[in-house]
Formats: C-alpha cells, structure tokens, sequence
C-alpha cells in the first residue's frame, strides 16, 4: 500500500508540473521513479562465473 501512494504521490506531482507548462520538468520526474526502481541490479546480472570449473578424478 505504501508503494501504491508513493507511485499516486509522484505521478501527481508530474501532473501538475505538466498543467503548469513545465513539460520537461514532468518528464524528468517520472523518469526518477523509473530510475529508482530500475537502479539496482537484477538477479540475473549478478557476477557469476561462466564457465563451470571441471571436476575429475584422477
């Protein structure tokens, strides 16, 4: 729920800056959230080694 009100929160913000004919700076604050949630790494861009170390018995 708290998400949904932060989402609710910027989404108004950049509508207002956009009927007061701040275009960009509506943009540019939408494109923070993006940024935000988007900022961390995904799981599947972790560091993980790519090739599988050979195991043998000698």
């Amino acid at each position: 729920m708290k998400n949904f009100f932060k989402k609710m929160e910027t989404i108004m913000a950049a509508a207002a800056f956009g009927e007061a004919g701040e275009f960009e700076t509506a943009r540019q604050i939408l494109n923070e959230e993006k940024q935000r949630k988007t900022g961390r790494p995904s799981r599947y861009e972790t560091a993980r080694p790519s090739v599988r170390p050979t195991l043998r018995a000698d």
